[in-house]
């Protein structure tokens, strides 16, 4: 990397082809409307760059009770439990034409896999997507990820694309209302996948074209299973067929009999294809929520397809913001909608419809999984969707999904454009200046994984506290019968402080221990974006994490009353605290400092240059280059930087007098 000093001389020069940035403290922000790439540093369009800050709603009236008993039962006798949950309960889904930007191209460090000169798309991958899955494997043991959405309805597994990219969006033959392109790509995506994998644990749900069911492609299926092994867990079969019809993929009458019959070609397909060994590897129905489950069920679909049925799913958002995005549906204003969202009953109404279905899977002795959801569909709302209120919306929802015997819950991410990203690196035009932002589902991740832990053993109960007020709920967490962790949340928010409540902890039947530990997700208030702090660690401010939280860990500890046997747990208005009984369940779910990496390949080194701040600050620019040449091309220093400072001895003190840091941000 070389240092740029220019200052009016540049135009002189005739080299300015990039924006001009100032370095300071915790700022690089581009200068200078005069060039060409200004414009990239103040663009608006991406939902990151939205400023929306919602009005908090009202402290309720009346409010909840602010002191109140929580009592566990132990000895093996609880009653409600969920079923046995994985700590990985809580996954991703992202959206297909969009995985390259996770991957990489939109940031300009990556982690190189092998050695140089021999890297491929798939030996390059984001440190700060590793950071990210890292984070919540060291807490859950694996991740569970789904690649697909509308998007893999129409994508094309091909050996190559002409111009060498691992995938290629017809942007000219959009469909759907979320405008979806075609896609093409090649195997370099899916083994990228294998690299994440290796390094972090994650396990794959892939999906098979449906829009052509008499002509099923499934090479996706072929290569995801040979080259992804026991990392792919399913592949799902049809996203969302209770739509096709108002999507226009299928005639106006199409029906759950006829998707049944269409299910019944693909399993006929994978059954007669000799590169699919794993034959048991499908997962339906995968409805919206316009056809109810119970239509599916009642034409044999599980039964008679039984054993080609990994999991059943489902997807559903509570809400869509379609008419602001795309103008269809009608229209929603976030801050009249944002106090749904801060109630227990939110998420209870959205598992309502599905707890016959959970009972149903168990039955069958099948997963059942909500395959696609998040705050609402068509990228969800701005203000809302990107507040700390929907952190913890993620939080009591995922939990009652637990709760209700859901057995995981994939968390969409969608492009740009969407305010409900749980994480979104930046454009690509500010990839050498800006980092990922992490949005506030992200954060709802981790606290459901340190939740659950990773023993796999996690039974949820949902507590019904404080008299069942709806803006205080809270989970307890049992394994082999004895309450391990504690979950209590609170909606209100209040910067009085008068809304803070306390939960006053105890065991029947069991010892009071001497103290308890506790971590908290915390924010000012509900509205607040970006900058929430998990046991005293963030992810910062948009455009500013690679990954990884900064911080010191805050883990407190609550001495417990055992005099009179209770352990008094405060809970901020908002916020929410898990409370860890013991010190092993604080290890199980929080086992120590995570594996995070580093950055062993860039993938733009030219004219990336930077200079600490304070030297910039104490500089008057004596000699500053009499030891170094200054330089603008790739390989030019060695061929003529030499004999260009030789000609003009004095220029590099003049130009040093109006010192500025030039990082040269061409458009891509």
């Amino acid at each position: 990397m070389r240092l740029l000093l220019v200052h009016s001389l540049l135009s002189v020069f005739g080299i300015v082809h990039g924006a001009v940035t100032v370095y300071g403290p915790h700022v690089q922000q581009p200068l200078g409307s005069q060039t060409v790439t200004a414009a990239s540093a103040s663009y608006t369009e991406a939902a990151t760059y939205d400023q929306i800050v919602l009005t908090p709603p009202p402290v309720p009236n009346p409010p909840p009770p602010t002191s109140f008993g929580v009592q566990l039962q132990t000895g093996g006798v609880a009653t409600g439990l969920s079923i046995p949950q994985s700590g990985a309960f809580f996954g991703f889904s992202i959206e297909f034409s969009v995985v390259t930007q996770v991957r990489d191209f939109y940031m300009s460090y990556r982690l190189n896999l092998r050695p140089h000169g021999t890297g491929t798309e798939s030996s390059f991958m984001q440190v700060p997507f590793l950071n990210l899955m890292a984070n919540i494997r060291e807490r859950a043991g694996s991740v569970q990820v789904r690649l697909g959405g509308n998007s893999q309805e129409t994508a094309t597994l091909v050996n190559t694309i002409p111009d060498g990219k691992s995938m290629e969006k017809d942007t000219t033959n959009t469909s759907n209302p979320t405008d979806t392109p075609p896609l093409l790509f090649t195997p370099e995506i899916i083994k990228m996948m294998a690299s994440v994998s290796t390094l972090t644990n994650v396990r794959w749900y892939l999906g098979i074209p449906f829009y052509d069911t008499q002509n099923f492609q499934l090479q996706v299926a072929e290569v995801g299973e040979a080259v992804l092994g026991n990392h792919l867990i399913g592949l799902q079969g049809g996203n969302e067929p209770d739509l096709y019809a108002k999507h226009g993929h299928r005639p106006a009458n199409y029906s759950p009999q006829d998707y049944t019959d269409e299910f019944g070609l693909l399993v006929d397909a994978v059954n007669a294809d000799s590169g699919l060994p794993d034959k048991d590897v499908l997962i339906g129905p995968n409805l919206s929520g316009t056809w109810e489950p119970e239509q599916v069920w009642d034409t044999d679909f599980a039964t008679d397809y039984s054993q080609s049925l990994i999991a059943l799913a489902v997807e559903h958002y509570p809400t869509d913001n379609c008419y602001a995005q795309y103008g269809t549906g009608a229209p929603r204003n976030a801050q009249d909608i944002f106090p749904t969202y801060l109630t227990h009953k939110s998420g209870q109404d959205i598992v309502s419809p599905y707890i016959n279905s959970t009972s149903y899977a168990q039955s069958l002795g099948k997963p059942f999984v909500m395959f696609e959801t998040n705050t609402a569909s068509c990228g969800g709302f701005p203000g809302l969707s990107d507040s700390f209120g929907a952190a913890l919306w993620g939080v009591d929802y995922a939990l009652q999904m637990a709760y209700v015997n859901f057995t995981g819950a994939l968390f969409h991410v969608g492009g740009q454009s969407d305010y409900y990203n749980p994480f979104t690196p930046p454009v690509t035009n500010q990839s050498t200046f800006n980092q990922w932002t992490i949005g506030p589902i992200y954060y709802s991740a981790l606290f459901v994984a340190e939740t659950l832990g990773s023993s796999n053993q996690s039974q949820v109960l949902d507590l019904g506290m404080n008299g069942g007020n709806e803006f205080t709920p809270g989970y307890a967490i049992y394994e082999n019968g004895e309450p391990t962790r504690v979950a209590l949340i609170n909606f209100v928010s209040d910067p009085t402080g008068a809304s803070d409540y306390t939960a006053s902890i105890s065991l029947a039947g069991g010892s009071t221990p001497a103290q308890v530990k506790v971590k908290y997700l915390s924010a000012s208030s509900v509205a607040q974006k970006w900058n929430f702090t998990w046991a005293g660690q963030t992810f910062g401010d948009a455009f500013t994490s690679d990954g990884r939280p900064v911080g010191n860990v805050d883990v407190q500890t609550i001495t417990c009353d055992q005099t009179n046997r209770v352990c008094n747990i405060p809970v901020p208005a908002p916020g929410a605290a898990l409370v860890f009984l013991s010190d092993q369940a604080l290890e199980e779910s929080d086992p120590g400092p995570t594996m995070t990496f580093p950055t062993t390949a860039y993938t733009k080194v030219h004219n990336t240059a930077t200079i600490n701040p304070s030297v910039l600050a104490t500089s008057n620019g004596n000699m500053g280059t009499a030891d170094w040449l200054a330089d603008t091309s790739q390989g030019s220093l060695e061929n003529s930087a030499s004999s260009f400072a030789c000609a003009i001895p004095s220029l590099g003190a003049v130009i040093a007098g109006a010192l500025l840091v030039v990082r040269m941000a061409y458009a891509s």
